[in-house]
């Protein structure tokens, strides 16, 4: 098991204040370490996290803005993500009206140019940005990804990729590939489990696995179902601790009778 160093060691959040991200700092405060988050609503974050974090004010689609959010970072976790379908968190430059939503949704590309926080800004170039600031030195970064990367031209993933969610997270998966830093990528299946920030019938349903369910890792894009958002953030944490995670790419679903642990090491050590 890798150790940190709490007097030295600090990790770099990027996503902190959505869903996933939250838990992950949640947890990675838990076990005593140094937290900084990158954000561009310093007051929202400071509101959320109550000073137990440092606050760097940056945008990962803005490159000039990150070297500055870098100083000291040893690990980085990449949480940050949109919706996979148009929506507000498009941050369209106009709120579209209701021929211009269905000329949208009738051609995917139209959309592209006309938002600001689409998955190919975010996934895509916001991923290569945050790579291309990171510490050469980085001990690791990991990035969420998603189930279906290898898979987009089947059954649900081809739906799920209609505006170009999976294309966006393959590249931006391939960005840190690419650039030799030591990196844990995570697919998760389809999130589950508050907090709710997305815009889909999950949130709407607030579905919830009530922690019943066991934690399975697989490699290949081979699995599918549900995962939940505790168990992805306790997964880009633990990873930070187990060697054999490095360089790896997983996918994480929840599947089976939860034992009374989850013995990660036992988890990563069977990644191939």
């Amino acid at each position: 098991m890798t150790s940190f160093d709490s007097a030295k060691d600090l990790v770099l959040v990027a996503g902190a204040t959505g869903g996933v991200g939250q838990l992950v700092v949640g947890k990675l405060l838990e076990k005593g370490l140094k937290v900084r988050i990158l954000t561009r609503n310093a007051a929202k974050a400071e509101e959320m996290f109550n000073q137990k974090v440092e606050i760097a004010v940056g945008d990962i689609r803005q490159p000039a803005t990150l070297p500055a959010a870098m100083p000291g970072v040893t690990h980085i976790i990449n949480c940050t993500g949109t919706t996979a379908f148009p929506s507000a968190r498009w941050e369209f430059d106009e709120t579209p009206n209701l021929i211009e939503w269905g000329i949208i949704f009738l051609n995917p590309k139209s959309s592209e140019a006309k938002a600001k926080n689409s998955p190919a800004k975010i996934d895509a170039q916001g991923t290569r940005n945050l790579v291309a600031a990171a510490p050469q030195n980085l001990k690791r970064f990991v990035f969420v990804s998603s189930c279906g990367i290898l898979r987009k031209n089947q059954f649900p993933f081809s739906i799920l990729n209609g505006f170009g969610v999976l294309d966006a997270k393959q590249k931006g998966e391939e960005s840190i590939i690419n650039s030799g830093l030591p990196y844990t990528i995570i697919r998760p299946g389809r999130l589950i489990d508050g907090p709710y920030t997305s815009y889909d019938l999950n949130t709407l349903l607030k579905a919830k696995t009530g922690g019943k369910y066991g934690v399975v890792i697989g490699t290949g894009d081979t699995l599918s179902g549900d995962a939940s958002r505790i168990d992805v953030a306790n997964a880009c944490v633990e990873c930070l601790f187990q060697p054999s995670s490095s360089k790896k790419i997983f996918e994480i679903v929840n599947q089976g009778q939860r034992p009374p642990v989850i013995n990660w090491e036992t988890l990563f050590s069977g990644i191939e």
